[in-house]
């Protein structure tokens, strides 16, 4: 007869014995051990490991090193193209009068953060395994979320500016100031700060890094993670919503363009307008969805049922979509504006004569025989006139 106490603790969501105690021949103890400590690694409940946030720290090397080559190249991509497009809004008078482009001035803006934060953080905490404690982790974790929902936000405005300009064009610029555009961009950051500041604010896991916290952010709660997920989605939803009003107002009216002037050659060319101008929104929404409901399925999951550490991988490799997102932002809404491309070709042109004027001033102060000093002093009197003008372009 076999004398024998069990003792188990299974935790919510999972099939896993988190301790078994038992008085059993060995054989069975064995298997019993080799059951825990499987368990153990597909869902690791909250041990010491989990101290020095261990648990989160999943990716293996060959992964590593592949998070780790998009994450420096799309890094610096990101930072560079949205540097250039904020510098161009920035120094062009006649683009920052614009709501249009102070728009997607603060995209460029928030996306410039979100490649600095997000690199930083994400390659310290899975490449390097540098663990923070709860403060300094939920202080780099705010800098994420506030990017990346400023910058989710910033396409809702610009979807927005499209959407009335083509509904409301005669009021358009009634409707749409310039002072109205600075406050909903206020309104916007201020919206962002204060929802990346409620895990700072208290918004955490009660059980520390126990259920029913995040597996996929340590001290994050699950209720504030579906909170800002659905958020996000609400947000993707809203910029679908005004792109498909945009095609089914631009259609009716080159429609009724169509039947007014009866033109078989004007009609087809306004059809193949209609026809670009879907494409093109329809690979913004491709782009745009492509990079964030991978990420944002994960997170709904991770709100409902206990994630295992291949999830966890995956999540790791779907969230570098969205810094994938912030590069092609620039591609996608601004160098598609022509008024945009040609300031960039202006600004490129200026920097081509600075530099030409700067060999000439350079080879003008060379030492010169006697003979050549008046060809001298013409040259350095064109040079002096060359610069004064890029001066006088910058200053404009």
């Amino acid at each position: 007869m076999w004398d024998f106490r069990v003792q188990v603790y299974v935790p919510v969501h999972t099939s896993c014995f988190e301790v078994v105690k038992v008085r059993l021949p060995a054989s069975l103890e064995c298997s019993i051990s080799q059951l825990t400590l499987s368990c153990t690694q597909d869902f690791l409940p909250v041990n010491r490991s989990c101290e020095n946030l261990e648990c989160y720290m999943v990716l293996i090397a060959v992964e590593k090193t592949a998070i780790g080559s998009i994450c420096f190249l799309a890094g610096p991509i990101t930072l560079l193209e949205n540097a250039v497009i904020l510098g161009l809004i920035a120094t062009t008078t006649s683009l920052r009068q614009r709501p249009s482009y102070l728009f997607i001035g603060n995209l460029a803006l928030a996306d410039v953060f979100a490649s600095c934060f997000f690199t930083t953080s994400f390659l310290d905490f899975h490449l390097f395994r540098h663990s923070d404690g709860p403060t300094a982790y939920l202080f780099k974790l705010g800098g994420v979320t506030m990017a990346f929902t400023n910058s989710v936000g910033s396409l809702l405005l610009t979807a927005l500016d499209r959407y009335l300009c083509i509904h409301r064009p005669s009021s358009y610029k009634a409707l749409l100031t310039r002072r109205r555009a600075l406050l909903g961009l206020l309104a916007l950051w201020s919206a962002s700060v204060f929802i990346s500041s409620l895990p700072l604010m208290g918004w955490t896991c009660p059980a520390g890094l126990a259920f029913p916290c995040s597996r996929l952010f340590p001290y994050i709660s699950r209720g504030y993670l579906a909170c800002w997920t659905g958020f996000i989605l609400v947000l993707l939803a809203l910029i679908l919503c005004a792109y498909v009003l945009i095609l089914w107002k631009a259609h009716r009216h080159e429609a009724s363009m169509s039947n007014l002037q009866g033109a078989l050659g004007s009609g087809h060319a306004r059809l193949r307008m209609d026809i670009r101008l879907a494409r093109t929104f329809g690979l913004i929404l491709l782009t745009l969805v492509g990079c964030w409901l991978p990420a944002l399925s994960f997170m709904l999951a991770d709100v409902a049922v206990v994630l295992t550490r291949n999830q966890q991988r995956a999540f790791a490799f779907c969230s570098t979509l969205c810094l994938l997102n912030s590069a092609v932002n620039p591609l996608l809404y601004a160098l598609r504006c022509r008024e945009l491309r040609l300031a960039l070709l202006h600004q490129l042109k200026v920097l081509s004569q600075a530099a030409r004027c700067k060999k000439v001033t350079a080879g003008d102060s060379d030492p010169r025989p006697p003979s050549l000093e008046n060809g001298t002093a013409q040259e350095m009197a064109g040079s002096s006139q060359c610069c004064t003008v890029l001066e006088t372009t910058d200053k404009r």
